[in-house]
C-alpha cells in the first residue's frame, strides 16, 4: 500500500474513533466525549487545510518515511 492511500485510510480509522466518542459524549455528558471529540476533529481540519492550501502534510512526511509513494497512472 502507498502512502496517500494509507494516509485516507488513516483518516477515515480516526473520524470512526471520534464519531464514537461524539457518541459516548451525547449519551454520557460527563465524561467530556464531545469536547475530546470536538477537538481531534478541529486538529484533523485544521491539518487537511493546510495540507490543501499548501502541499504540506505532516502525516504524509511520516508515512512516507515506511511506505512509497504512490505512482499516477
Amino acid at each position: 500500500m502507498c502512502a496517500e492511500r494509507m494516509q485516507r485510510v488513516v483518516i477515515a480509522i480516526i473520524l470512526g474513533m471520534v464519531m464514537g466518542v461524539a457518541a459516548t459524549g451525547i449519551t454520557e455528558p460527563e465524561s467530556g466525549g464531545l469536547q475530546i471529540a470536538f477537538l481531534v476533529q478541529l486538529v484533523l481540519i485544521i491539518m487537511l487545510l493546510i495540507g490543501g492550501f499548501t502541499r504540506f502534510c505532516p502525516s504524509l512526511m511520516v508515512l512516507r518515511g515506511f511506505l512509497p509513494p504512490c505512482k499516477d497512472d
